[in-house]
């Protein structure tokens, strides 16, 4: 495995303390929350350096969170030491895209409005490689998972199950991705994710009365909580809390156990955020390597997440204290 070398990341690490200060606080938030309209909330944006938006609409809000996010990945893909630790965060756009492209070929459908230009592979040659049935060239693990995820949607007709196998080859990638960074604190944030998107499986297949055979084809691998524990709680009557009781997931889970007898899910899912948000934090108080980067960049991802549920809520006519119990918590 490779070794971090904090030093090539001096500068870096000095800039993102920097950028930092542009990233939606907790006040900026609460000021958009409260602005007379849409359009005057939108104006904190641009104050932190956004897209102006001249008409603030669904379709303006995907185009100003699209070019936030490629403005970021291009600003420090050319000066970051390792893009591994970049593509990390970029993977998941790969097999979001994949999952549309594959949807749409099944269904005869259009899926240029649902795809995402910030992953590792582009648009375009996505597009073509999955059209063509030929993913030679394309990133290991992505290249097996869409063949095999093709071929499960013509077997079975069933979205879902490709969408499972495309799922379980995204967490291994990232996984894999952060090994080769040599990176502890990416390879701790990659567990955290997981074992996050595991108590959110939990809840869901209790939720819908599925059994333990269900529970195990939407479990993943390298988590903290090992899948096997998972399953024999689950087998044996197990609750929620105890299962993640170990965990940064304690809260989340005791939110959990209430969603999977058909409470709300919303509190759930932004505790199971906040956890791995949680864990991210503490790469503030590094003072140079990699951690800062990964945090700042875990840090964008969350505040495109917040801009797309305070604006949409906000158009949808949603009052402040509904948009704010949905609203991740900030990095800074």
């Amino acid at each position: 495995m490779p070794q971090i070398n904090d030093t090539q990341y001096l500068f870096l690490s000095t800039r993102i303390k920097s950028m930092e200060r542009n990233l939606l606080t907790r006040d900026r938030l609460d000021r958009m929350l409260e602005a007379r309209t849409v359009e005057d909330a939108v104006k904190v944006l641009a104050e932190c350096g956004w897209p102006e938006m001249p008409r603030v609409g669904l379709d303006e809000l995907d185009e100003a969170l699209a070019v936030e996010r490629e403005r970021v990945f291009a600003d420090l893909s050319s000066s970051a030491p390792d893009k591994n630790i970049l593509d990390v965060f970029k993977v998941k756009y790969d097999y979001h895209n994949a999952k549309t492209l594959l949807k749409a070929e099944a269904t005869g459908t259009d899926p240029e409005r649902l795809l995402v230009e910030a992953g590792r592979v582009s648009v375009a040659e996505l597009s073509e490689k999955v059209r063509a049935s030929d993913m030679r060239g394309m990133p290991g693990i992505l290249q097996s998972a869409v063949l095999e995820a093709r071929d499960v949607l013509g077997t079975t007709g069933d979205p879902q199950l490709a969408d499972f196998v495309l799922d379980r080859a995204y967490f291994a990638d990232m996984a894999d991705l952060a090994r080769k960074s040599g990176s502890a604190f990416l390879e701790g944030y990659v567990r955290a994710s997981i074992d996050a998107a595991n108590l959110r499986s939990v809840v869901r297949t209790l939720r819908m009365g599925k059994g333990a055979d269900f529970l195990k084809s939407v479990l993943f691998a390298g988590g903290n909580v090992d899948v096997n524990r998972i399953m024999n709680a689950v087998s044996s009557g197990g609750s929620v809390e105890d299962m993640f009781s170990t965990s940064s997931l304690k809260e989340a889970a005791e939110a959990g156990a209430a969603a999977s007898r058909g409470g709300s899910l919303t509190r759930f899912e932004k505790l199971c955020d906040d956890a791995v948000n949680t864990y991210l934090a503490g790469a503030k108080y590094v003072a140079f390597g990699e951690a800062p980067l990964i945090g700042y960049l875990a840090a964008k991802e969350n505040e495109l997440t917040n801009v797309r549920v305070l604006i949409s809520g906000r158009l949808a006519g949603l009052d402040a204290d509904t948009i704010r119990e949905r609203l991740r918590e900030s990095y800074v």
